[in-house]
């Protein structure tokens, strides 16, 4: 039996395809191969086109087929990874009202504040374990006041994976997992939160039929399975936010283990079996794949909008014609510190660890005389593993401190020189494994597919290419303390 993964990513769409017994990729595509577009119609703005993102996941299965490496019609079940708290609004013949208000989308920040004092600090942290603050319930709250006429035709809300789901199968479901993601849960009275949807009016018809994260969420319709040459009726059993999924994807399921990504945002997400939450908000605590009322699994969450981002802004500004791998190989020419050059690498929204705040990058220090592109190309990724340490020490104060960091090698983690700055910043040893989002969504569309008895016996055969430990602690002691007192100062 094979298994489809598919990951719903700010940038591209990436398949796999995962043989479910020896629990190894028999291929992979992605779609497209220049980055998709985020539209911006006003500063702080993020939006993308559904339609968009479903086109791309069919060109992307397609393009898997064309390796000849398996026979489609082996493929069993579905599984679908996605970007986090976007908001997607169809109407009753499903098709999309809008463009999706995406993740780093910053005009909710307000609407997420009001709601914050109106429900109670107290009320909000432990029941919902975040303040509503800037996701998908205050994004649809945007949507109700300033486009009214839109929320009137709505027939349900989802999150960006639902929408891929319901075009492959016509049905629309939910998750605990989902509307914690959405700051829809509350976690004591364990049901959709009435404060949320009293205080934003919300109609309780919106919100789809909630289910486990591993269950049959629809079966493939037939014009769609001809289309993809695909079996009719293989279900979609696992549906789940891209870093909860990245974090099955590393076997990261038990309380004390914690997974990293470093794509276009950064995040770093660890596993508790308390309601613990930040009493600042700054990190964000959701429902796990493998959150239940018995044995409960949560997601602590420190996520940074600008990571990958910057690194690809800095690639395109200053030398687009050059690989990712020829940039790290010129700043790893340069010394650990880059010569005094120091990079804030916040210009992605409004940043949660920062209290909301949208300060954007900043460039620190730059010497005309000195300081060269490769210069640059190392500060930016030295100030990425900062902004890391940063948000680790928040975790840190709420009771999260990692033995060891698991994550894919993929995006900044192929960089050695990332890598290293991230450890020795940290203090914490990587994990680095041969997984990516599209691979763990497959996995989990095993799990929720019954052909594991259990998620830690989908994880067997997984073993970590290598683990880097900080042997350098000291070299980049002074590089996070000046970077920290500049951020310091901004944050005054």
């Amino acid at each position: 039996m094979l298994l489809l993964g598919i990951d719903v990513g700010t940038s591209s769409i990436k398949v796999s395809v995962v043989d479910a017994q020896t629990q190894q990729c028999k291929a992979s595509a992605q779609y497209p191969e220049t980055e998709s577009p985020i539209i911006s119609p006003q500063p702080g703005w993020a939006e993308q086109s559904p339609e968009m993102w479903w086109e791309h996941v069919q060109q992307a299965i397609k393009k898997a087929h064309a390796t000849n490496n398996y026979n489609p019609a082996d493929i069993g079940a579905i599984g679908i990874s996605y970007q986090m708290h976007g908001l997607v609004m169809v109407d009753e013949n499903q098709q999309a009202l809008r463009n999706s208000i995406i993740w780093c989308d910053s005009r909710a920040v307000e609407i997420g504040e009001k709601a914050f004092k109106a429900i109670g600090k107290k009320q909000s942290l432990s029941h919902l374990l975040n303040s509503p603050g800037n996701f998908t319930a205050s994004k649809l709250a945007w949507v109700k006041e300033e486009e009214p006429d839109t929320y009137k035709k709505a027939m349900r809300i989802m999150l960006p994976g639902d929408f891929i789901a319901m075009k492959l199968t016509g049905e629309i479901t939910t998750s605990i997992s989902a509307l914690s993601e959405g700051i829809f849960w509350d976690f004591k009275k364990n049901r959709i939160s009435k404060d949320v949807m009293e205080h934003y009016g919300f109609d309780d018809e919106l919100i789809p039929p909630v289910q486990d994260v591993f269950s049959d969420h629809g079966r493939l319709k037939e014009s769609i399975a001809a289309s993809l040459s695909l079996q009719a009726g293989i279900p979609v059993t696992y549906k789940a936010g891209d870093q909860p999924n990245n974090a099955l994807s590393l076997n990261v399921l038990e309380p004390g283990e914690v997974a990293a990504t470093a794509g276009t945002s950064g995040v770093i997400y660890g596993v508790s079996d308390e309601l613990t939450y930040d009493p600042e908000s700054r990190v964000n605590t959701f429902a796990h794949v493998n959150y239940t009322n018995d044995e409960k699994r949560l997601g602590v969450l420190l996520c940074i909008n600008g990571t990958g981002i910057l690194n690809r802004w800095v690639k395109n500004i200053f030398t687009p014609a050059i690989s990712y791998s020829q940039m790290n190989s010129e700043a790893a020419k340069v010394p650990i510190g880059a010569d005094g050059l120091r990079v804030l690498p916040f210009g992605n929204g409004a940043e949660r660890m920062l209290n909301n705040q949208i300060i954007g990058v900043h460039f620190h220090h730059i010497d005309l005389n000195l300081h060269s592109q490769a210069h640059l190309f190392r500060a930016a990724q030295e100030g990425i593993a900062c902004a890391f340490r940063y948000g680790l020490d928040i975790m840190r104060e709420n009771g999260m401190n990692p033995q060891v960091i698991r994550a894919g090698k993929a995006n900044l983690f192929l960089s050695e020189l990332f890598v290293e700055a991230f450890v020795n910043t940290t203090h914490v040893p990587v994990e680095l494994y041969n997984c990516d989002g599209s691979i763990g969504a497959a996995i989990g569309a095993g799990i929720g597919a019954g052909v594991y008895k259990t998620p830690k016996e989908a994880f067997t055969q997984v073993k970590p290419l290598t683990v880097i430990e900080p042997t350098k602690k000291k070299e980049y002691k002074h590089v996070y303390e000046e970077w920290k007192v500049l951020l310091d100062n901004i944050l005054k």
